[in-house]
């Protein structure tokens, strides 16, 4: 192997998180010789790729490599073409949108010599939010406490190719690191803390009502536990989220039994769901901003949510012919 270590990073038409994330690479503590970058994008993308030939100009010492996949097919895939182009001993990955500290790279081979090389580390995600968060930003906050993203992580190649690296059946940044955790567990492959080893992620601005936009990842939350039921029930979720099939049954009866002139079966039932709105809408408000416009989105969206994820997560369950709730 030429190099000690090699970043994959997968990215997709975000030309100016791509450079701030490569600006950080060139300022590694660790020498340009020893490590590599290898640029993927997500899909055919002369932006991504003139950034990155801009990069190569600033930083002439950096080993830059671009390439990308015929289509736009997830980063699953962009990832898996990645590390398999390196030329490194180790494979370290993170996203276009996360800012390396300058001795990631360093920490990452200080970890590894004190460990044996078949084992893959997690570094440290640091999520800045603002003072009084927005339901977002407590959702993006998660990441500084999860067992294991490809947001900053690290592993031997070798381990890459016993596992067979993502599985690109993943089409959108959602479960594929789950999933790709979940193997090596499988492997009997110890994954391992290597706090030192830290990316700053900050949180970019989202659009009004992002919530329902994300609900359609639920169908992923299926495939992985079809192939990994008990990692599944153990590390992401204990049981099917009840409140929201409540929430749906409730106003369902009830629009039937408004339907039928049943007004006080209405009254109750359409209560009911009212107050399951009003209580999810307090849970995603805690701790969170109570400005009018961030309460209305979540009152709106509370009510909206649990629709959409049961939709999601059912065409999920059809699509991967598994039973799933």
């Amino acid at each position: 192997m030429k190099y000690d270590i090699a970043v994959v990073m997968a990215t997709f038409r975000r030309p100016a998180l791509l450079r701030r994330c490569l600006e950080c690479l060139a300022h590694q503590t660790l020498p340009m010789d020893r490590y590599q970058v290898i640029v993927i994008s997500d899909g055919p993308d002369d932006e991504t790729r003139n950034t990155v030939d801009m990069c190569r100009l600033l930083y002439p010492q950096l080993n830059i490599g671009f390439d990308n996949t015929a289509q736009n097919e997830g980063p699953a895939s962009a990832r898996n073409k990645g590390w398999k182009l390196a030329d490194a001993t180790f494979i370290a990955f993170t996203d276009d949108d996360c800012l390396p500290e300058k001795t990631w790279l360093q920490r990452f081979l200080d970890s590894a010599q004190e460990s044996e090389m078949n084992r893959v580390m997690t570094g440290s995600v640091v999520v800045p939010v603002s003072p009084v968060p927005t339901d977002y930003e407590k959702n993006i906050s998660a990441l500084e406490t999860a067992d294991f993203v490809t947001a900053n992580c690290c592993c031997p190649k070798i381990l890459l190719e016993t596992v067979g690296g993502f599985d690109t059946t993943y089409k959108m940044a959602w479960r594929e690191d789950s999933d790709l955790h979940f193997n090596f567990l499988r492997h009997a492959i110890p994954v391992e803390k290597a706090p030192a080893a830290v990316v700053i992620h900050p949180v970019r601005k989202a659009p009004w009502g992002i919530s329902l936009k994300e609900q359609r990842k639920s169908m992923y939350n299926a495939l992985l536990f079809k192939k990994y039921p008990a990692y599944y029930r153990l590390l992401i979720s204990k049981g099917p989220v009840w409140k929201y099939y409540l929430m749906v049954i409730s106003f369902i009866c009830g629009c039937v039994a408004l339907a039928t002139k049943n007004a006080v079966g209405a009254s109750i039932l359409l209560s009911w769901w009212l107050g399951w709105v009003l209580y999810f809408s307090w849970l995603r408000l805690r701790g969170t901003s109570k400005s009018a416009k961030h309460v209305c989105e979540m009152l709106v969206t509370s009510m909206v949510i649990p629709f959409t994820s049961i939709y999601w997560t059912l065409y999920g369950s059809i699509k991967y012919k598994v039973f799933f709730l």
